[in-house]
């Protein structure tokens, strides 16, 4: 069961359009955990790149490599979605409160 800011591994295959992000790669568990810990059938995900681009906050945020998450990273703020949860793999780590905060701050800039 998946959490919200948590990192998993997921198969974004096959991808509809060339602008968005696939192939395997770890995401981060947006998606609240009440529908998370219920029989939803989709959850909202941020892709992370390991293609890192400087000072691209709040398109971009970096987070450091942790646990099985095996190189820093970029959340790719700006390619939010939904995906099926059979796409799940694995688990990888964990944002910190503070992280997941910036994440939301991030998030809200680009949308308000």
């Amino acid at each position: 069961m998946v959490s919200r800011g948590e990192i998993w591994l997921v198969d974004l295959n096959p991808i509809k359009k060339n602008n968005e992000i696939g192939k395997v790669r770890p995401v981060l568990v947006y998606q609240n955990n009440e529908l998370n810990h219920s029989d939803y059938p989709t959850t909202i995900i941020i892709p992370l790149t390991t293609s890192l681009i400087d000072d691209a906050e709040p398109l971009r945020m970096r987070i450091s490599k942790r646990d099985d998450l095996e190189k820093d990273s970029d959340i790719v703020i700006t390619q939010i979605r939904a995906i099926d949860n059979t796409r799940f793999i694995k688990k990888l780590a964990s944002l910190t409160p503070s992280e997941l905060a910036k994440v939301k701050e991030c998030f809200n800039e680009i949308t308000m």
